[in-house]
């Protein structure tokens, strides 16, 4: 089996990097029948799994994998969050994290929107079986491509413990936290909605706004920076990660579309309070361990839950040990294994 592991290798991880290295890392445990062979285009300590380096700092995916593909002929080509190569004739599958693009054209540029509908698209008639993460994703799937339903497998990411211990307290004065405050966890972008908890943020007394992640939107951004409420971090290293999920009073992820929502649940496996939108797959991956605000509530409505989430300590308990208990149901292990028999349902 040829595996498209490139996503692992990059710098920077969201979702889709941390998704890829988890479910690669397990395959050959979970289908210790199948010969497995991955491909990237740099190497990266720490995968562990041997891979086949192939550089080419452009259209890796399109140009220099079916040229190996062509040579290897596997008997399948998975893709764990990548583009499919149009040049590759033989079996594949793939995993679609997300149709954001169509959900929130917006917060892509004309050529990214372009790209992704095509690689989409071209993946939904090539394969004969693709893997949704959620339910939410699958229903996209089907509304807005018209995949018919029996062709999806819905299979749910799962969560690691801490990566590494906390930094230092002292790593919050630092930053400029000295007192309550609540974190978001995610790119800054419009789809996030980080300017709505903002403004419910601002409604509350002695609590601040925390906003860790890379800044895609820079105007954003900025209005963020511009309040005395707030601070954005940017990309932080994990041990300041696991700081501020220990110290933040709730974690909030006002996103108003997520294909996943892996960060309600990094933050329901820490046992924290977690207040999100009711909005796509966030309501399917938290159920009953996190509390919920309209996908259209104003800042006041956000306020209001936020606060009982705050200053309800039977709830904060209540909400904590849910939490844990949703979370330890979702294991990287059960996603490969799921992937696994998905790929030897495609092989039959």
């Amino acid at each position: 089996m040829a595996v498209d592991i490139n996503p692992a290798t990059r710098a920077v991880s969201t979702g889709t990097e941390v998704y890829t290295r988890e479910v690669c890392a397990r395959l050959g445990a979970a289908a210790p029948d199948l010969r497995w062979r991955f491909y990237a285009s740099r190497p990266h300590a720490g995968l562990g799994v041997d891979v086949m380096v192939l550089p080419l700092p452009r259209l890796w995916s399109q140009v220099r994998l079916p040229l190996a593909l062509a040579l290897a002929r596997p008997d399948l080509l998975f893709v764990p969050a990548h583009a499919l190569p149009f040049a590759w004739p033989g079996k594949a599958l793939t995993v679609v994290h997300d149709l954001a693009f169509e959900r929130h054209p917006g917060a892509y540029t004309s050529g990214e929107r372009a790209y992704l509908r095509l690689s989409t698209r071209w993946a939904a008639l090539r394969c004969p079986l693709l893997i949704a993460v959620s339910e939410s994703t699958k229903a996209d799937l089907v509304n807005l491509y018209g995949v018919k339903p029996e062709r999806v497998r819905v299979v749910p990411l799962g969560v690691s413990a801490p990566q590494a211990e906390p930094a230092p307290a002292a790593r919050l004065a630092e930053m400029g936290l000295t007192g309550s405050f609540v974190l978001q966890v995610g790119r800054v972008e419009a789809r996030k909605n980080q300017l709505a908890a903002l403004a419910a943020v601002e409604k509350l007394e002695g609590v601040m706004l925390v906003v860790a992640g890379p800044e895609r939107d820079p105007a954003i951004a900025s209005r963020l920076r511009e309040s005395s409420r707030c601070r954005v971090l940017g990309t932080v290293d994990q041990p300041t990660l696991e700081l501020l999920y220990k110290q933040a009073e709730a974690v909030i992820v006002p996103s108003l579309y997520e294909g996943f929502g892996l960060p309600v649940l990094e933050a329901m496996a820490r046992g924290k309070v977690v207040v999100a939108a009711k909005a796509s797959s966030l309501p399917e991956v938290g159920g009953e361990a996190a509390l919920y605000f309209p996908e259209s509530a104003d800042s006041e409505q956000i306020a209001k839950v936020l606060g009982a989430a705050l200053g309800d300590k039977a709830l904060r308990s209540k909400l904590t040990r849910a939490a844990r208990a949703r979370a330890a149901r979702y294991t990287w292990d059960s996603t490969a294994a799921g992937v696994a028999a998905v790929i030897k349902e495609v092989l039959v």
